[in-house]
């Protein structure tokens, strides 16, 4: 039986805003590197998240299919955000 898993924006260290090694404290999507109906497997890069100073993977947790995706490039995103939702097998 297939099940919805929902992809959120990951917290934010708890060192982000006192050492400023992350840059200034805005999440931008980057580069984004799925759209619905792409299949997934675990670990795959979803997108590429930029903080000013460093760029991150958010790799996908399961395998599966992406339903729908919430996000744009060049958005901004905030903790917790949902990103996107992926169909698991």
């Amino acid at each position: 039986m297939s099940r919805i898993v929902e992809v959120r924006m990951p917290k934010y260290p708890e060192c982000w805003e006192t050492c400023g090694n992350c840059g200034s404290g805005e999440v931008v999507i980057e580069t984004l590197l799925v759209r619905p109906g792409d299949t997934l497997a675990c670990d795959d890069t979803l997108l590429v998240l930029e903080t000013g100073k460093v760029a991150l993977d958010i790799p996908s947790p399961q395998a599966g299919r992406v339903v729908e995706v919430f996000v744009a490039e060049g958005e901004r995103v905030p903790e917790g955000a949902l990103l996107l939702t992926i169909e698991t097998d």
